[in-house]
């Protein structure tokens, strides 16, 4: 709704003062315009009364300085202000960097790693219908599952067909990175975020996490990461020599200093899940910290207004033109 109205040229108000004239000079027109007729007596007229339509016909000035008023305003050039405070600015690209390493496999995230990770980034991507959002997966090497987008329900599709396995197998954590800075390095938008996933150590590829790290800051991309596995050892499935598969405490390892490290240089923050309900919770966190930062204090759009009041303003000159012509036709 519009919340007030604007005048571009707010001087031309002063051409309203020309009205209260045209209503003096008329009025001394209108009583010199009056025929005279001298009479030894007015006693015959005493008794009549003006009619109705003598009233009537000051409407006719009525409807002229009305007409002109209106003008005098549209020269102003009235513009409706159209204004909302305290909105999030759309314009937040997301990349999640998800480690699809053998070890996601591991189950002290039910029903593991993989499939909880998969499952609460989908939320995530639910709750911001505005952002643009891509998908980059990494192991022994990386590449992109699906970049930035608008339309959510492909995100959805292309989690369905990620798993352990598809590519190499290790923890390319800088490739990963690299990959997802790739991604965001020719964006606009007012907020560039990457959300790494991983539950391990740096072992493979062919950068280093700092020097992704470095190129992420250079661009203003701010990198969050997680670590994802508990504390001590987790179920880990392995085949079994009999056939099928059996389940073997693997220690877990996160190189955590490395993922502050990487936060710290781009303004951003490490997170530990050590359960899916952990993941939730880290995943609200940042979905806050998002929207705190570009949260903008007013939106405005202005439109002018003016064609109405000219609209309106000769059809009230036609009104009284055809009046003048018809009802308070007058001899001269």
């Amino acid at each position: 709704m519009f919340d007030h109205i604007e005048f571009a040229n707010p001087n031309y108000f002063y051409f309203l003062l020309i009205i209260p004239a045209l209503i003096i000079w008329y009025w001394f027109r209108h009583k010199e315009s009056q025929a005279d007729l001298q009479v030894s007596s007015t006693q015959t007229f005493e008794s009549s009364k003006k009619s109705i339509k003598q009233y009537l016909y000051y409407i006719l000035i009525a409807l002229r300085m009305l007409a002109i008023g209106l003008l005098i305003i549209a020269l102003a050039r009235p513009q409706s202000s159209l204004s909302r405070q305290d909105v999030s600015i759309e314009g937040i690209d997301i990349v999640m960097a998800l480690d699809v390493s053998s070890s996601m496999l591991a189950q002290d995230l039910k029903p593991d790693r993989l499939e909880a990770a998969k499952t609460v980034a989908g939320r995530f991507f639910d709750g911001r219908p505005n952002d643009r959002i891509g998908l980059v997966i990494f192991s022994g090497e990386t590449f992109t599952q699906c970049p930035l987008t608008t339309d959510h329900s492909v995100i959805k599709n292309l989690f369905k067909d990620i798993k352990s396995g598809m590519i190499q197998d290790g923890t390319a954590i800088g490739d990963g990175l690299a990959t997802a800075v790739n991604r965001l390095k020719e964006s606009e938008a007012i907020s560039k975020v990457i959300i790494l996933l991983t539950d391990g150590v740096n072992n493979a590829g062919s950068i280093d996490p700092i020097s992704a790290a470095e190129i992420a800051k250079l661009y203003g991309i701010r990198i969050y990461t997680i670590g994802v596995g508990t504390i001590g050892t987790a179920p880990y499935p392995v085949a079994s020599p009999f056939g099928g598969i059996q389940y073997q405490q693997m220690e877990v390892k996160i190189d955590e200093d490395l993922l502050k490290e990487v936060t710290a240089m781009t303004d951003g923050k490490y997170f530990r899940a050590v359960s899916t309900r952990k993941l939730e919770q880290i995943y609200a966190e940042i979905d806050k910290l998002e929207k705190s930062k570009i949260d903008v204090t007013e939106f405005r759009r202005k439109q002018e207004e003016f064609l109405p009041l000219v609209v309106l303003a000769l059809m009230l000159f036609g009104l009284e033109f055809i009046l003048r012509k018809t009802i308070f036709k007058t001899l001269s």
